[in-house]
């Protein structure tokens, strides 16, 4: 381990140094072919970019106890759904994915409510089915698409306030 010069040893020890190297690297630059050159584009179906998203995740999987699942859906037609909602919330403040993401998804779709509106539940069933499989994306993104950004907007106060009265206006159904 090298020392620095004004350290005391004994004069009989070789003693190294730090010095810089004799050439320094080029800067990095952003040239190589795949790169988005500027901003994230945005459209349909493109989703929405955001820190950490894996995250929201692991909130969801915490939250699956909660969920009443009606109408032959399963958790992971029910957390792929709600997920992308949370993610799509969480980007537009530019942040990570909280505890509230998940809850006003869930919550406006009445996974949290035991007795949902039959309605709803068809509605539900007809666009949540089969969306926790990988290869149903479109079908997903289709969902998230569809919820207004006034919702996304609100307070999980506001939007357990707004269901189930409201829970068309609430999910753009």
């Amino acid at each position: 381990m090298s020392a620095p010069q004004f350290a005391p040893t004994p004069v009989l020890n070789d003693v190294r140094v730090y010095g810089s190297p004799d050439v320094a690297p080029e800067s990095w630059v952003n040239n190589r072919p795949t790169d988005i050159e500027g901003f994230q584009p945005v459209g349909e179906h493109l989703g929405f970019q955001g820190p950490d998203q894996g995250y929201a995740l692991l909130l969801a999987n915490r939250l699956s106890n909660r969920l009443h699942l009606v109408g032959g859906l399963v958790t992971a037609d029910a957390i792929r759904g709600c997920l992308n909602i949370a993610l799509r919330r969480a980007s537009l403040y530019g942040r990570a994915p909280v505890i509230h993401d998940l809850t006003i998804a869930f919550t406006m779709w009445g996974f949290f409510d035991a007795n949902p509106p039959a309605d709803l539940v068809t509605t539900r069933t007809d666009l949540f089915k089969g969306v926790g499989n990988v290869h149903h994306y479109a079908e997903g993104r289709s969902i998230v698409d569809m919820v207004p950004e006034a919702t996304l907007r609100m307070t999980p106060a506001q939007v357990t306030s707004a269901y189930p009265a409201n829970w068309r206006t609430l999910t753009g159904a």
